[in-house]
């Protein structure tokens, strides 16, 4: 690769890709004046923000569009893929992708749509010849063992239904049925499919779908020979095209209807989920009466036995033999309370006779007596002497009360407990 001439750098004639796209938004905002514009409404979106972006179509080209919130709540134009529309505004560059669009800032409806009127014309054709009749619908089977899925093998949709027949448990042998969903010979090649899979006689139960998209990109769900051939077939079908709010003319043709491929998915689960679940409340229900049944049986059983044990004539001597040692209790234990009661009574009596006793009166007697005599005794003379006390007597044996009437030279004499001491007076 040959290096960047650095004088064209030098002479401003090497510009960015934003100085670049700046140039073409001003070149085409500038020269290209608002107007209307006149196409076929396809891949619709509306975002949370409340913006709508959707593409305006003919049979030459296609228009990125961009409604934003403010301009699309003045709308009366309910928007839907296929509508044709009159859409007016003016041409901005969206610089971040290098991309054109149209700012609309109104919208007029222009007819129902090329594709959406072929679509009505030929579902009241196949209406009209009753195509489409509830009667004529087969039943699905409650609980398929073998399913058949005519989609495209590498999208999405069946991953989502295999994922959702796994998660739910359910117990069976799916086989996708690889085709076109899209585009030129699709039709074609899922109604092969379809006949194919009727011609093998191994299935219970086929599904047809794919993921959502615009009604160009749906469109091989609606041709006659794929809506016919859904009809015609002899085993059930669960028509499960696009997103819930797509409807194609095989969702009428089909058994059933389902809002997506993941809702098809959860419909044949559910069926199987319903029906094992009666199965197990069955067997629940069927032990539950099976033990209320031996419960009842036994007890009959015991009463019974309870019965023949009570007429048997072991039961009638052992009945006696409990009576007989019941009364013998009850003699006892009267016995008993008969000879405490005298016992009680003879002690009483006995208390009392022991109060009114002479011995005691004279054991009383004696006491007081003692006592008396102890303080006598605590009293005397010989007492205080033996506590260490001493009586002053005279020559004539007399006590000597006070020491004033004591003369000098007195004879004394000091009695104490043990013997007396004779004294005489100096003072």
């Amino acid at each position: 690769m040959k290096p960047a001439d650095p004088s064209l750098e030098d002479s401003g004639r090497v510009r960015t890709v934003t100085e670049f796209t700046r140039e073409v938004k001003e070149l085409l905002e500038g020269g290209v004046r608002p107007g209307w514009v006149r196409g076929e409404v396809s891949n619709l979106r509306a975002q949370a923000s409340g913006h709508v972006y959707f593409s305006l179509k003919d049979a030459g080209a296609q228009l990125s569009c961009v409604l934003f919130r403010g301009d699309a709540a003045r709308q009366s134009v309910q928007l839907r893929d296929g509508l044709a529309v009159l859409a007016y505004g003016e041409v901005s560059v969206y610089e971040a992708r290098g991309q054109y669009q149209l700012i609309v800032r109104a919208l007029i409806e222009h007819g129902a749509g090329r594709l959406q009127q072929e679509l009505e014309k030929l579902k009241q054709r196949l209406a009209a010849e009753g195509l489409f009749e509830p009667a004529k619908k087969k039943p699905l089977p409650l609980r398929p063992h073998t399913i058949g899925f005519i989609t495209s093998p590498t999208g999405a949709a069946v991953q989502d239904f295999i994922r959702i027949l796994a998660r739910r448990g359910w117990k069976g042998r799916l086989v996708v049925l690889p085709a076109k969903v899209q585009g030129e010979g699709a039709a074609a090649e899922m109604t092969a499919m379809l006949q194919a899979a009727e011609a093998l006689g191994i299935f219970d139960l086929l599904v047809i779908g794919r993921g959502g998209g615009s009604i160009e990109d749906l469109w091989a769900f609606n041709e006659e020979p794929l809506v016919r051939a859904v009809a015609a077939c002899g085993i059930p079908i669960i028509s499960a095209v696009g997103h819930e709010i797509d409807f194609t003319l095989c969702d009428f043709a089909a058994a059933v209807r389902a809002e997506t491929p993941s809702g098809a998915a959860e419909l044949i689960s559910s069926n199987y989920l319903a029906c094992l679940e009666r199965v197990l409340n069955a067997g629940g229900s069927m032990e539950d009466i099976l033990a209320t049944r031996v419960e009842h049986a036994r007890q009959q059983l015991d009463h019974a036995r309870s019965r023949l044990r009570l007429l048997s004539p072991v039961a009638v001597i052992e009945q006696n033999h409990l009576r007989l040692d019941d009364l013998g209790n009850r003699l006892g234990s009267a016995l008993r309370a008969s000879v405490q009661l005298r016992r009680e009574s003879l002690g009483t009596a006995r208390a009392r006779l022991a109060a009114a006793s002479p011995e005691k009166r004279v054991q009383q007697e004696s006491h007081r007596l003692l006592a008396l005599w102890k303080r006598l005794e605590s009293a005397s003379p010989q007492s205080v002497l033996k506590r260490g006390y001493a009586i002053v007597r005279d020559a004539d044996g007399q006590p000597v009360a006070r020491a004033k009437g004591i003369k000098p030279g007195q004879p004394l004499v000091n009695e104490f407990h043990d013997g007396q001491v004779r004294v005489r007076a100096e003072e």
